[in-house]
């Protein structure tokens, strides 16, 4: 790696002055990994900087201690890109409000759930994924509706400027969504991609309360030039001078049943994590198109072209690609409903059974804007197959529940495979189609288990 351009600028007592985004910029600058940019986040939340001593402050406290001095750690480390080595493994942390959460980064915060602990129909807050872009809101942390409003502008007849009490006055509607990260099932990809190593366990299912999208959309009127919404929220970007995490979908998504302003999340006011005051729910398509923190929908005239909308920023390649090959631009297309998926949730991974014993194989299953038709079952490595109970959801966009009674007469190591197929007669992968940004993982879950050793 170079030494970066921004080297010569640290020299002599500079280093004092410096904020920990002008650091991070520095590393980024200097060609440093998506998992060291992540480790550098994770240390500096991790050591509570920001909230101690202010961000002047948190620089200086982030280089004290270096024993070959800060302006050596500037240029040796930071300048080309480098952490220190004992950043490399990741310390125990806690989110508060997420015991047993899988942190992948605590700044912004990213943490899924094994998915033995997602195995209620409907899922507690307390156990539901966080993918964040940006920094959580002052005004969430402190659950303050002062000033707050939200924005619907652009191409509209009637632009709104809407408060909480007039959108809790409008017609409410509860309803169980599907949501999960796109990139959920990432570190399954071979070969491995960067990004967050998500599991299984970035999806959630809980109960939702608030506006109807297309209520608010109407009540604005949309104009005949009307082609896409573009969502804004109030989370800070990690650096001052980055453009805000923005995505958006088509005006025709935005008009269907279910496209939800939230309000409430399993009947309480959502929590800062998930987007206080309000949220969007696009229900069926990838996480990031929800936008949390809401405060504005401008409506465009055209596809929206945010940062994170455009280059390979939440899109995959509009035809199959070889593992490990990374189609232009122009090929490549925007990410948005998910495609089968099943999830185990009963037993858990490497569970000890007994010889006969009889185990009910319990998970979830979900098809984004299709339906789940029939979920099976395997202990054999697919050379069989047991069709499992499907009980259907709720409402659409909700998750299907699976069980199935299994029974193993002889000791040994198994693997509990889980196949969903949906209405279109789309199955499930047993090995995961590839693409550069791994994102709509989809290949069947084994779950490992032992009997009788």
């Amino acid at each position: 790696m170079g030494t970066g351009k921004r080297s010569n600028k640290y020299r002599g007592d500079k280093t004092g002055g410096l904020t920990v985004d002008e650091i991070r910029g520095t590393l980024q600058d200097a060609g440093a990994t998506a998992e060291d940019l992540d480790r550098f986040d994770e240390v500096v939340s991790r050591r509570r900087f920001f909230g101690l001593i202010g961000r002047s402050g948190a620089a200086a406290a982030l280089l004290a201690g270096a024993g070959a001095g800060s302006e050596a750690m500037m240029q040796g480390l930071f300048g080309r890109g480098m952490i220190p080595a004992a950043w490399a493994e990741p310390a125990d942390a806690e989110i508060p409000g997420k015991p047993d959460m899988t942190i992948h980064n605590a700044r912004p915060v990213n943490g899924e759930f094994a998915p033995h602990l997602l195995d209620d129909p409907v899922t507690p807050s307390s156990r539901h994924f966080v993918r964040n872009n940006g920094l959580v809101p002052e005004r969430a942390k402190k659950q303050n509706l002062q000033g707050w409003s939200l924005t619907i502008d652009g191409e509209v007849h009637q632009p709104l400027k809407l408060t909480f009490d007039q959108l809790e006055s409008m017609r409410q509607e509860t309803y169980r969504f599907v949501v999960e990260c796109g990139g959920n099932g990432r570190a399954l990809f071979d070969p491995p991609v960067r990004g967050n190593p998500w599991g299984r366990g970035a999806v959630a299912c809980s109960e939702w309360t608030g506006v109807l999208l297309r209520d608010v959309l109407k009540e604005a009127g949309l104009k005949d030039t009307a082609v896409y919404t573009a969502h804004y929220g109030e989370d800070p970007p990690l650096k001052a001078d980055s453009p805000p995490f923005s995505r958006g979908v088509p005006v025709d998504k935005a008009m269907m049943d279910y496209t939800m302003i939230a309000l409430k999340m399993n009947g309480q006011p959502i929590p800062a994590l998930h987007g206080y005051p309000v949220r969007l729910i696009i229900p069926g398509w990838i996480g990031s198109a929800s936008q949390k923190w809401l405060n504005r929908i401008w409506i465009r005239d055209k596809v929206h072209d945010s940062k994170k909308m455009s280059g390979y920023a939440y899109r995959i390649p509009r035809y199959p690609v070889k593992p490990g090959t990374k189609p232009p631009k122009e090929d490549m297309v925007i990410a948005t409903a998910w495609h089968i998926k099943s999830l185990i949730t009963h037993p858990a991974e490497g569970a000890s059974l007994r010889v006969g014993q009889t185990v009910e194989v319990r998970g979830h299953a979900w098809a984004g804007e299709d339906r789940v038709k029939k979920v099976f079952i395997s202990t054999d490595y697919g050379v069989s197959w047991e069709k499992a109970r499907l009980i259907k959801p709720r409402n659409r966009y909700a998750w299907y529940d699976f069980r199935a009674s299994l029974g193993f007469d002889r000791k040994g190591y198994y693997e509990i495979w889980a196949r969903a197929f949906d209405d279109q007669g789309q199955a499930q992968p047993f090995r995961q189609p590839w693409n550069p940004k791994g994102y709509l993982g989809n290949v069947i879950h084994r779950v490992p288990v032992l009997v009788g050793v």
